[in-house]
């Protein structure tokens, strides 16, 4: 009877993965939080954040960054988001788990603070201090209501147990810098190429 309960407990679970999607495309990996939702800033205003000072699980590691509150501006996913130039440019840092030798997909909604001297926002990407992706972003003519985010992605491969992923800010006058929002990793279990 036991015999009999194993063969059909393992044919009903065959049966489920056969109906599931396939999971050759990227999956999720270990990055936290990338809408930077907690903790919450002030609603419709925002808080600086500077060196040494934590997003959740990112941490600030020069310069200051605005955490934008809900209401403040549009944000690219959930509630709030990052500008990269608090009272001046910053980097933010998150490190999590990979496996060595593996490809991974970073994606980022991208945009720039509308307010101030309106013109090109610029930073890079990082994956274990070396820079992956230069971006830039150009406000003109962006409002708080429009923000205009853009998709970016870059790819990467890992060379440890654990990668820090990191968003620097390269625009230098004062505040009103980059804007990032809705930050993730995946990783390809089969696929040829990355598509996060």
């Amino acid at each position: 009877m036991v015999a009999i309960r194993t063969y059909l407990t393992t044919v009903a679970a065959a049966g489920l993965l056969a109906l599931m999607p396939s999971t050759a495309l990227a999956v999720t990996a270990g990055v936290d939080d990338g809408s930077f939702e907690y903790p919450a800033a002030p609603a419709n205003s925002f808080s600086t954040l500077r060196a040494g000072q934590t997003i959740g699980p990112w941490t600030v590691d020069s310069g200051s960054v605005d955490l934008i509150g809900r209401g403040f501006w549009q944000a690219a996913e959930r509630v709030q988001s990052v500008d990269l130039n608090g009272t001046g440019p910053a980097r933010v840092s998150q490190t999590f788990p990979t496996t060595a030798g593996k490809t991974y997909t970073v994606s980022y909604a991208l945009a720039g603070n509308p307010e101030g001297n309106q013109g090109v926002k610029t930073g890079r990407v990082l994956i274990d201090g070396q820079n992956v992706q230069d971006f830039s972003f150009d406000t003109t003519g962006k409002t708080r209501a429009r923000m205009g985010y853009v998709g970016r992605q870059t790819t990467f491969v890992a060379t440890g147990t654990s990668t820090t992923l990191s968003f620097a800010s390269t625009t230098a006058s004062g505040a009103y810098g980059p804007v990032i929002d809705d930050v993730r990793v995946g990783t390809c279990c089969s696929c040829s190429t990355c598509s996060g």
